[in-house]
């Protein structure tokens, strides 16, 4: 039950790594560019729904949305006035502009509010949890988590598949040339790509804050690399790979940590390592969005 108990909670903690990824992946598949800034917007998002419950006394549920229109509104902002330029220099250009922004986010969250941990508190929700054997509980805020990390993930499905705007973005990914011949504004596509990734990033950091109990400046650097291995163990570009990516690396974690206290990170360093040489092209990887 001990070992069950592990998996379950890795899979739990999966669904974090897997909203957290979401966003990454889309990006990476319609535009194709790696966002390094990508864990620094996602502790941007936390940062947000902190000040918005605690210095704005919005109800903790509702910072969700706040932080959503605000990192999903500077989305907007970087694509137009820095990527846009970016993409029509070089393909290294999108790269260094991202890894400007995850050195600014940063140091301007240490600036205006210290090194300290910026809290954000869900009350009780936060060690609720249900009793399944005498061995294993499933937290309830956990639980939202990947129904969330489902939704989401489901919900950009939807959008791609099922409607207009969905399947020209689409096609974007597939053939930017042609889309253009076809009338089709690139940047416009990049424009809303960048507005649902970024505020997709923003849910994963307020719900990532929401289960830690708070956030510090410097804790992207640590999330973007899970981010990364997600993507890479799911399939560049594979929407429902970022679900199974999140799985294995969280599994892989909490196992690793059943073993001993100092294996978590190695173990998942690990299982991503193993994928990238038996199966380099990840578990659901496709030439184009999935």
């Amino acid at each position: 039950m001990t070992w069950l108990n592990a998996i379950a909670q890795g899979m739990l903690l999966g669904g974090i790594f897997a909203m957290a990824a979401a966003g990454l992946s889309l990006v990476f598949g319609v535009m194709r560019v790696a966002n390094l800034a990508h864990g620094d917007l996602m502790i941007l998002g936390g940062y947000v729904a902190s000040v918005a419950a605690v210095s704005l006394h919005i109800p903790v549920a509702l910072t969700v949305l706040v932080s959503m229109a605000a990192v999903g509104g500077l989305g907007y902002l970087i694509q137009r006035t820095l990527l846009d330029r970016a993409m029509g220099l070089s393909e290294f250009a999108p790269l260094m502009v991202t890894f400007g922004i995850s050195v600014i986010i940063p140091n301007v969250l240490v600036q205006l509010f210290s090194n300290d941990t910026k809290p954000l508190g869900i009350g009780s929700l936060g060690t609720a949890s249900i009793r399944v054997g005498s061995d294993l509980a499933i937290g309830w805020f956990p639980l939202i988590t990947v129904v969330a990390a489902v939704a989401v993930l489901a919900g950009l499905h939807v959008f791609l598949y099922r409607t207009q705007s969905g399947r020209i973005v689409r096609a974007t990914a597939d053939d930017r040339a042609v889309v253009r011949l076809m009338g089709v504004d690139n940047r416009k596509v990049y424009a809303l790509t960048s507005v649902i990734a970024f505020a997709t990033v923003a849910l994963a950091g307020t719900l990532y804050t929401m289960r830690q109990g708070g956030v510090t400046p410097y804790e992207g650097q640590l999330t973007v690399l899970f981010a990364f291995e997600v993507v890479i163990i799911g399939g560049l570009g594979s929407l429902w790979g970022t679900l199974a990516g999140g799985m294995v690396l969280g599994i892989a974690q909490s196992v690793g940590a059943q073993i001993s206290p100092d294996l978590p990170l190695l173990a998942g360093h690990l299982v991503f390592l193993a994928i990238l040489v038996f199966r380099p092209q990840g578990l659901f990887g496709r030439s184009v969005l999935a």
